[in-house]
């Protein structure tokens, strides 16, 4: 069993838990500390660095940051400080731990989790997780191989980014019933499906949690969809995985594969993520 520190950094709670790396399970309850106000830095670094005392877990820490992360380095800052613009996060919270961090888009953390352990676990070809709230996050698969830092939330329709017509959000905002947000999602999902002909589509955020109200409404042309399973506990088990993973590919669970629509011949395909050297070329 690998014990890895996963720490979910959000726009309202920054929360962290130790993960077995070859069940996707949590072990020990979650803890939680509110995101401090503007999410500076400076003060993030601090609630993470409590974090990792709290539990006590030697070697590295995957955490994940709500924006794009390359090479280490954050480089937007939608829903936080703009000091995070250009910052090599990976330095700032290695120094605040002591320990080896490793960084990863929020919804990407989301993505590797689900397609490991959760609605798509034993589904070759492309995978597409969306998580809608207060965007869309987005985090595509192909064959267990994640795609960083996709965005697919700020795709432009309708003349406007899809995020602020179709996310969770929205639907409070504009006050849709669950059948008027569908035909909004529908509609993005389509475009998607146009885009890159997923095998199957993976529902995450709050509104997972409440699928029976929406689930049915969506219409798709010819791709999958699932809710997503792992629910609040995604982020922090995909940050595990992108540190212990290291570039490797992560081991297979030995678990029931669950139903896909790809053809059972083809190996099956387990998420991998790219190590720390390459991402500090």
């Amino acid at each position: 069993m690998s014990v890895i520190l996963g720490i979910d950094i959000g726009g309202s709670g920054i929360k962290g838990a130790p993960v077995d790396t070859a069940t996707g399970k949590l072990l020990e309850e979650r803890h939680r500390v509110p995101t401090p106000e503007g999410a500076h830095p400076d003060a993030v670094k601090d609630v993470v660095a409590e974090l990792a005392r709290h539990f006590g877990v030697g070697g590295p820490i995957g955490v994940t940051f709500p924006g794009i992360v390359q090479h280490g380095r954050t480089l937007s800052a939608a829903n936080v400080d703009k000091d995070w613009i250009g910052l090599d996060a990976d330095a700032l919270f290695t120094q605040a731990t002591g320990q080896d961090v490793h960084l990863i888009n929020d919804a990407d953390a989301a993505g590797l989790a689900e397609a490991r352990f959760g609605a798509g676990a034993g589904v070759n070809g492309t995978v597409l997780v969306l998580t809608f709230g207060t965007g869309i996050g987005s985090a595509l698969i192909h064959n267990g191989v994640l795609v960083p830092n996709t965005e697919l939330g700020h795709l432009w329709l309708r003349d406007k980014e899809a995020e602020g017509w179709a996310s969770d959000r929205a639907r409070e905002r504009d006050d849709l019933n669950w059948k008027q947000w569908s035909k909004r999602v529908s509609t993005y999902l389509q475009h998607l499906e146009l885009l890159f002909s997923p095998d199957l589509f993976i529902i995450g955020g709050g509104v997972s949690k409440k699928a029976d109200k929406w689930q049915e409404h969506i219409k798709l042309e010819r791709s999958r969809l699932m809710p997503a399973q792992l629910l609040n506990d995604a982020g922090i088990v995909g940050a595990a995985m992108m540190a212990q993973g290291d570039g490797t590919q992560v081991q297979a669970n030995g678990g029931e594969e669950k139903k896909s629509t790809v053809s059972k011949a083809a190996p099956k395909a387990t998420p991998k993520t790219v190590s720390k050297a390459d991402r500090k070329k």
